[in-house]
């Protein structure tokens, strides 16, 4: 009796140390780039940080709750503090992450088979305001947006130099998306970078091949200029005839462009309209791998919202709606996507620029825990994405 309680009492003890071990070890990676807040930013926060100079970086963040590490910067990457990075981009493959500028002619690539992380600086004069990157499908060619200088920056992929620029009909370019099974490149026309006026209402469709222009179509049914602001674009994975989502930013409304192929064009539709739903300036845009599960944040005043499309592609049906902070940008998702991480801020705007990332259990579609590592430091995150051991694409 006495070995059999001695013996249960030594499993148990290994089950629990064995437990705390994995409790210890478990943590999942966030690269999120992160800039300083404004001063009168500063002022809301429940701990100000007087006196800061202007700051950029990366941090790579372990954003799992249930690690004993949670919050913590496990490293920091400085980055120059007029560069203003905005977006980060993984290549098809996870192999390079891409950083977009929007004070700077600059595209920055970080090898992440490196464990350094070493990047490389492309110029791209030719670029004011970078916002998006896409690649083609054999990842052998990258996409540039350019909302101050109304281009597309084309580059070698594999390179990483540039090739040539697409001057485009219509200003402020910043969405972009690209299917290749119908040589096709989609680009919003979204605000003037200087003020955020100026909206515009189009998407000019591209030949992904030559860079021609194949048309512009407004995706507003108010009169011109509609000023609606389409601001991302995203094609729906795998579907047939290819549909694409768009995001309007000001119009608040959801747009789908669906391919006709006997006329080689699109078809433009109103989805859906968050008018009734008491919220605003909707952005970002995620799908499921079985393409029956849409995802969409909404900044203001911060949410990340569950479409179904399983009734049909074109017919999202609003499922839930998660509370997030002001500013709810980007998301990332975990392998599974079970979970998703939001970032809460928006070009540091008043009221869109909580600073903190909400993490969001997927499956029962609540919020969990917030990491405010950034934000107690007085930063505003900017984008995120999961290293490439935890991170999901999610249709892009």
């Amino acid at each position: 009796m006495k070995f059999r309680i001695v013996a249960t009492f030594a499993a148990a003890a290994l089950a629990a140390a064995t437990a705390i071990a994995a409790q210890a070890e478990a943590r999942v990676l966030a690269m999120v780039n992160y800039e300083s807040k404004p001063p009168e930013a500063l002022q809301s926060l429940k701990h100000p940080v007087p006196g800061k100079k202007r700051t950029e970086g990366i941090a790579i963040i372990d954003v799992d709750p249930s690690s004993a590490t949670f919050g913590e910067i496990v490293r920091n990457i400085e980055l120059p503090p007029d560069l203003v990075a905005h977006h980060l981009f993984y290549n098809r493959d996870a192999s390079k992450i891409y950083v977009t500028a929007l004070a700077k002619g600059e595209l920055r690539v970080i090898d992440m088979r490196d464990d350094d992380m070493a990047m490389k600086v492309i110029d791209v004069p030719e670029c004011e305001v970078g916002e998006d990157v896409v690649f083609s499908e054999d990842n052998t060619r990258w996409y540039l947006t350019c909302m101050g200088s109304h281009r597309v920056v084309v580059g070698d992929a594999v390179a990483d130099t540039k090739s040539h620029v697409i001057d485009l009909p219509k200003p402020y370019a910043h969405g972009i998306a690209i299917h290749d099974g119908i040589d096709r490149i989609l680009v919003t026309s979204t605000v003037r970078p200087t003020d955020l006026g100026d909206a515009g209402d189009t998407i000019t469709v591209l030949k992904a091949s030559t860079g021609k222009v194949m048309g512009v179509h407004r995706v507003s049914n108010k009169p011109e200029p509609g000023g609606d602001a389409p601001v991302e674009v995203l094609f729906v994975p795998g579907s047939n005839p290819p549909v694409a989502y768009i995001t309007n930013m000001y119009g608040n409304a959801l747009w789908t462009a669906i391919w006709d192929a006997e006329a080689q064009d699109f078809t433009f539709q109103e989805a859906y309209s968050f008018a009734d739903d008491g919220v605003g300036v909707p952005l970002e845009i995620y799908f499921s791998d079985d393409a029956e599960t849409l995802y969409v944040t909404t900044a203001k005043p911060g949410h990340l919202h569950v479409f179904d499309l399983s009734e049909g592609l074109t017919e999202p049906r609003l499922v839930r709606t998660v509370a997030a902070g002001e500013g709810a940008h980007h998301v990332a998702f975990n392998r599974d996507m079970s979970m998703g991480w939001v970032q809460n801020s928006l070009l540091n705007l008043p009221g869109m620029s909580d600073g903190s990332i909400t993490v969001v259990d997927l499956k029962s579609g609540r919020a969990v825990a917030s990491v405010d590592t950034l934000k107690e430091q007085g930063f505003n995150p900017n984008c995120i994405v999961l290293l490439p051991e935890w991170n999901h694409p999610a249709g892009h």
